[in-house]
């Protein structure tokens, strides 16, 4: 029986074997080289994208605590209610109750001398209590000072205190333009200080000390004492601070914003680069925190001893609390938008979440469909739009945290969780095709038995 001749490789002569591997050979060898010889310059230019993307990201995380600041700076001169909002609540601060009085009475006690107390005695008994006054000066004085401090605070705690405090603040802010130059209005701004002007309280006090019996306090002339806000020597350069924050107060935030979506869509690998980015911005925004808390205590210790501290901490805090508001705001979004942009990437541990968060799904619809859970249409049609209803929750997300008025950290936590379940719904619901509802008497001739 003849042999077949060999076949598979190495069959053919071994001279024509080594012609077809060396051609091969010259064939991978030029591939080789063209792919090096055209991957140098998109490494170079990738080193490049590199540099302007981390370029462009650092300024943004720079100007991100000023843009911040110049946000606070132009809600609290260009929004009334809001500024309104930031100081009323110090009318019933109990430190600055208490720094009020302390200082209607200073003002008050310097119009009531204990001798004009006798004025309402007979005259035949003034001599004799002239010379009690005499030896009981000083604890009859303390004793008027405590009774004058008594009724300032009743004036402060109550509803007028409130009343003027917030009235006063809502019609100097309509001129707050004329109190930044320092002229006009209840509230005055000179090189040290922003005071506002007791004078309102101090005409109540007198009132109920004349109804006390003290009519000497009737005679009390108009007096103007001024209750500080705000101390510091650098107050005029503040002044400058305060109008160019004001001016950037809207454009400065839209920049960094822009400045950091530029460098995340210049950069090679932008999931990446998107979330270093915005976690950067997020530590920014917790320096300028923890310099707020910093530059409480140098504030605090850089004030005079006439100043009452607790008042002075108490005014800090409220004026800065919007701003605190702000920090916790653009971390928890920034951590937000991190976690979203990393568990929506390829890594191995995203993954791992992911499909966890499927399986868990899909064993409560399991359960649901042993239970006789069915979806109808509504499945189907979910399943065929399921990448556009994923957009349009997150777009929904996104619009409702832009409209909301000053929101606040735990509104941001508040949109992602809700934005979750509502994707969570959406996972729930997708099924590729509508299940058939077997009827009372069985599947029909010729019909298959629903899988579900």
């Amino acid at each position: 029986m003849p042999e077949e001749p060999p076949t598979g490789p190495g069959a053919g002569p071994p001279g024509q074997d080594a012609a077809a591997q060396r051609a091969e050979l010259e064939q991978l060898r030029a591939r080789i080289a063209a792919l090096e010889s055209g991957g140098a310059p998109p490494a170079r230019h990738h080193r490049w994208r590199s540099f302007f993307s981390a370029l462009l990201i650092v300024i943004g995380c720079v100007l991100a605590p000023l843009g911040a600041v110049a946000a606070w700076a132009s809600s609290q001169v260009d929004d009334t209610d809001r500024y309104v909002a930031t100081v009323a609540p110090l009318a019933s601060d109990p430190a600055v109750q208490a720094a009020a009085a302390n200082r209607v009475t200073d003002a008050v006690m310097q119009y009531i001398h204990i001798p004009d107390l006798l004025e309402g005695a007979a005259p035949q008994d003034r001599p004799r209590l002239a010379q009690a006054l005499g030896k009981l000066g000083g604890p009859l004085e303390n004793a008027v000072r405590s009774f004058v401090h008594n009724k300032a605070q009743d004036v402060i705690a109550s509803d007028t205190f409130q009343r003027f405090w917030v009235d006063a603040n809502r019609q100097i802010h309509t001129a707050l333009d004329k109190a930044l130059t320092g002229s006009g209005g209840a509230v005055k701004i000179n090189n040290q200080s922003v005071t506002v002007d007791l004078a309102p309280i101090v005409e109540r006090v007198k009132q109920r000390l004349v109804d006390a019996g003290i009519g000497p306090a009737a005679r009390i002339p108009p007096v103007h004492t001024n209750f500080t806000i705000l101390r510091s020597d650098e107050l005029g350069k503040l002044k400058t601070y305060l109008r160019l924050l004001r001016l950037a107060g809207f454009w400065l935030p839209v920049l960094v914003v822009v400045l950091v979506a530029a460098g995340v869509l210049l950069s090679a690998h932008r999931r990446r680069v998107l979330v270093a980015g915005v976690l950067a911005v997020g530590v920014a925004m917790l320096v300028l925190g923890a310099g707020l808390t910093v530059f409480r205590e140098v504030y605090l210790n850089s004030l005079p001893d006439t100043v009452s501290q607790p008042a002075a901490a108490a005014v800090y805090d409220t004026l800065v609390r919007f701003l605190r508001s702000s920090v916790r705001r653009v971390v928890a979004l920034a951590v937000v938008i991190a976690l979203a942009a990393w568990l929506s990437g390829p890594g191995r541990r995203a993954t791992f979440v992911r499909e966890a968060w499927r399986s868990g799904i899909r064993g409560i619809r399991g359960t649901a469909d042993r239970m006789g859970f069915r979806t109808g249409p509504v499945g189907p049609f979910v399943h065929r739009y399921r990448t556009w209803i994923t957009w349009i929750l997150v777009a929904a997300a996104i619009l409702t945290y832009l409209l909301w008025s000053y929101p606040t950290g735990w509104v941001v936590l508040v949109i992602a969780l809700v934005l979750l379940l509502a994707l969570a719904v959406a996972d729930f619901l997708d099924e590729p095709t509508e299940r058939v509802q077997p009827t009372a008497s069985g599947p029909g001739p010729g019909t298959l038995p629903s899988a579900g």
